[in-house]
């Protein structure tokens, strides 16, 4: 299982890549394991602005649907238009073309709430 040093991490494992005023977010590695095959990611947020914690999408897989959780305040900037087509990359791919929003960050100081690498691999650990 992969958990990448340069992302951050929410409890509800979502993860965050940060680039200035904008971040990449995504599920991890292990809640794709834990969900199963992906056959469906709903994300109907774009252009809404969401606060910390507030649902942003869901994703279906075999086995459950489970709701995506935004790890920081801010606007839906875009959506992961693929993976209409192609939700099996979330399984594939968490970390890279798996991704499922950006989000123009309101409050940078909420990513001082978030997780690093080492303390969500002890989260999931426990």
């Amino acid at each position: 299982m992969k958990i990448p040093a340069d992302l951050k991490y929410t409890q509800d494992h979502e993860w965050i890549r940060v680039d200035g005023d904008v971040a990449v977010v995504g599920v991890t590695d292990f809640a794709q394991g834990e969900l199963g095959d992906v056959v469906f990611v709903e994300i109907e947020t774009e252009g809404e602005e969401l606060d910390k914690g507030e649902t942003f999408g869901t994703v279906e897989a075999v086995k459950t649907v489970s709701d995506l959780f935004m790890p920081v305040g801010g606007t839906v900037s875009e959506v992961n238009e693929a993976l209409a087509d192609e939700p099996e990359v979330v399984n594939k791919d968490p970390y890279g073309a798996g991704w499922m929003i950006k989000v123009e960050i309101k409050d940078s100081s909420e990513l001082d709430d978030l997780m690093s690498a080492e303390e969500y691999q002890k989260m999931i650990e426990a």
